[in-house]
């Protein structure tokens, strides 16, 4: 069935790119190459991580006047989301070499520009 759709999709192309009605119906006003380059956007960050027992921290802390030593559980919960938050950050650095993954933009434009595409026919 995806078979048939494609073939379907290509004969309605060549139909518009034919000369039978006396000019194309699509004309490309750019060339129809990749360029050597991608846009330098920021790579998105994950949201933020804590927000709960930071919050509950500082309530503790607003209560009791900024003792910190009153609000030590909310401290020790709050380091221990930190540091799972941290050690799962670092565990997705190192599998990112797996395939799928999103090369950052400078590093795909660099490879682009290494292995820059075909400019003519070959």
């Amino acid at each position: 069935m995806a078979a048939q759709r494609g073939v379907l999709f290509q004969e309605k192309v060549s139909r518009l790119l034919s000369k039978q009605h006396g000019r194309p119906v699509l004309k490309p006003n750019k060339p129809l190459v990749l360029k050597d380059e991608v846009a330098n956007r920021r790579v998105k960050r994950g949201g933020a991580s804590c927000v709960t027992e930071i919050s509950v921290l500082m309530a503790c802390w607003k209560q009791n006047s900024f003792v910190e030593s009153v609000c030590s559980a909310e401290m020790k919960a709050f380091y221990s989301c930190v540091d799972e938050a941290q050690a799962a950050k670092k565990n997705t650095s190192e599998l990112s070499g797996v395939q799928g993954e999103r090369l950052p933009p400078k590093q795909a434009t660099l490879l682009l520009k290494r292995f820059p595409n075909l400019r003519t026919e070959i």
